[in-house]
């Protein structure tokens, strides 16, 4: 049955640009909860093939890389958000100390996971970090496509190319099975063969933009450029907030997987990582709405229409806080039945620490909604101030509690460092946008 929007009498009656919203989001959406059904099937079988210890030195190695490959860009694809919702056609200024900002910092985060897989990763983890290596262009690609699409407000095409990865990584988890001796070392190469895959996807896409060929959404017909191109000092002085903000989140996010492989061993380090899958793939539900569909929207808004902006604001808060509630509710009451169906019996302990984590929906809910208030330069140094605390706080905590509680330890960690960063955006709303 092919039933579009308006052709339902009640959302027919609704304005055109709210069903022009609901259309996109719900597009999103089901790309979104496609994309979380893959990856939580990916993880499934990778847990299943592998086992505990081996999943956890995976996991780990892929959380390793995970928390460098935001140094490639550097936060760059955030920062054109924030410039062409400014300066409209003008950002296309902006481009060209761009793609020498790419190449650079792309060859900075290289290093850093080849000198650490020498010097500072143990032996067991060496080979698969450097199997792993191109990932750091499948996050790339993935990150400046996706601002791209945003900018002009694609959605069809942003929910479809936030499908690739999840899906390309599902097939080499199913094939995996069809190769009775395949290890972690198979999986890696799959994974990075996948990347690469993003990478020559992404590479016509990012030459046709560097030209300054797209169809910015919302600033009127093409213009020509009239200022100055900046250099690369002036774009590094400009987005490296955004640049520390997109390097300090895989931290938050990952670095208890990574020293549970470190503190507790590979076992405790599947169990944990198996229960921040299932994390991930809920939080991309607030990260449709406000990431994927509301972020160039909201960067105009800011700053050509508040009221708009704000109305969007209290909203969200409202909307997420309560799906948030009841999505960890569920989280919480079907864990201790599905865990073993899904993952089998000896990955049980991920339901406790599932449940432990059920708290941190509704608080990253809410967070997202308020990180989203938070959108000019001076407030993206106060979200790097937050992140930063944060990551601090976690780190710490982690060293205390990991060696004595193990995987509770960790979950217990998110929870605090959750609930600190919301507390912390909270604050800087009212203090920035009550001044």
């Amino acid at each position: 049955m092919n039933t579009s929007v308006p052709s339902i009498p009640f959302l027919n009656r609704m304005p055109q640009g709210w069903r022009r919203a609901l259309g996109a989001i719900s597009m999103l959406w089901i790309a979104t909860a496609l994309g979380a059904v893959l990856a939580f099937v990916t993880q499934a079988l990778l847990a299943r093939k592998l086992g505990p210890s081996g999943y956890g030195l995976f996991a780990s190695s892929l959380a390793t890389i995970t928390i460098v490959a935001p140094l490639s860009g550097f936060g760059l694809s955030n920062y054109w958000l924030q410039v062409y919702g400014v300066e409209g056609w003008q950002a296309n200024r902006w481009l060209e100390p761009s793609l020498r900002f790419i190449i650079l910092t792309t060859l900075i985060s290289l290093a850093v996971v080849v000198l650490w897989s020498f010097i500072g990763a143990p032996p067991d983890a060496r080979r698969l970090l450097l199997l792993l290596l191109p990932v750091v262009f499948g996050v790339l690609a993935v990150s400046l496509i996706s601002s791209q699409l945003r900018l002009e407000e694609r959605h069809q095409s942003l929910a479809w190319w936030q499908l690739i990865t999840p899906g390309g990584r599902a097939l080499v988890a199913l094939l995996l099975w069809l190769v009775p001796s395949a290890d972690g070392r198979v999986a890696a190469v799959g994974f990075s063969a996948t990347s690469v895959l993003m990478a020559m996807l992404a590479w016509p896409k990012l030459k046709t933009m560097m030209r300054g060929d797209m169809q910015l959404h919302g600033h009127g017909p093409w213009q020509p450029v009239t200022g100055p191109v900046p250099s690369m000092a002036t774009l590094w002085s400009k987005s490296w907030a955004y640049g520390m903000e997109a390097s300090l989140y895989p931290i938050f996010l990952s670095i208890s997987t990574v020293l549970l492989k470190y503190l507790g061993g590979n076992a405790q380090a599947g169990i944990f990582g198996i229960a921040l899958g299932v994390m991930m793939a809920i939080y991309l539900i607030p990260t449709t709405i406000y990431q994927k569909f509301l972020s160039s929207m909201l960067h105009r808004w800011a700053v050509h229409d508040p009221e708009k902006f704000w109305r969007v604001y209290r909203h969200g808060c409202i909307g997420m806080l309560a799906s948030g509630v009841l999505v960890g509710a569920l989280l919480a009451a079907t864990s201790p039945w599905l865990v073993p169906i899904i993952f089998g019996e000896k990955y049980r302990p991920v339901a406790g620490v599932l449940m432990i984590l059920a708290v941190c929906v509704p608080v990253r809910f809410l967070s997202t909604v308020m990180c989203n208030a938070l959108l000019n330069e001076t407030h993206m140094r106060y979200r790097v101030l937050v992140m930063g605390i944060v990551a601090l706080l976690i780190v710490a905590l982690d060293v205390v509690l990991i060696p004595r509680y193990h995987v509770v330890g960790a979950a217990c960690t998110t929870v605090i460092g959750e609930i600190a960063s919301l507390l912390l955006m909270y604050l800087g709303v009212r203090w920035f946008h009550a001044r």
